[in-house]
């Protein structure tokens, strides 16, 4: 399996609601629960939104991310709060995961604590890979610095960011 997702067919409401209060809330109370929040998704639709939720360990690195029992503990935690969502169908899913070998990142804060590390980017220009070199700028006008294949040091404005993820390269050992 990729690490792009399958198109969906995105529920409006929900996604206006994940938007703005709800992220938020969600990615405070993951917080408070002593995780990281990564990202939300919403997909389904108006009868059936999904929420796909991806957390994570503060400190996890390579085969020390989160577990199924914590994943299994923080969706317990927060199904309490969403059941009581009006905005929210009844017959909401929420689908709490790790994000994977080749997480996103969707905050400033993630790229700057995988510094060193090799990352993929799409903007409505252009895609390419490079080393993250870290971030510079003021909230709201965050910029991310990377370092080309080809050893050229580029800017990319955050805000220009579709979508960005790291790169994970499978070691093969030798014979």
């Amino acid at each position: 399996m990729g690490s792009e997702s399958p198109a969906l067919f995105v529920c409006a409401q929900a996604k206006n609601v994940a938007d703005s209060s709800l992220e938020h809330e969600l990615e405070r109370r993951v917080e408070e629960l002593g995780f990281e929040f990564v990202e939300l998704e919403v997909a389904g639709n108006r009868a059936h939104p999904i929420l796909r939720l991806r957390i994570d360990r503060r400190d996890s690195e390579p085969g020390r991310g989160v577990t199924l029992d914590e994943c299994s503990s923080v969706s317990r935690a927060l199904e309490r709060y969403l059941d009581e969502l009006p905005e929210l169908s009844d017959t909401y899913v929420l689908e709490v995961s790790s994000p994977g070998l080749e997480r996103p990142l969707t905050r400033a804060r993630h790229f700057q604590r995988f510094v060193g590390r090799e990352a993929r980017f799409r903007t409505a220009r252009d895609r390419l890979e490079g080393t993250l070199l870290g971030v510079e700028g003021d909230a709201g006008d965050e910029r991310v610095l990377v370092r080309h294949s080809d050893g050229a040091e580029l800017t990319i404005l955050l805000a220009d960011v579709q979508r960005a993820n790291l790169i994970h390269r499978w070691e093969t050992e030798s014979s």
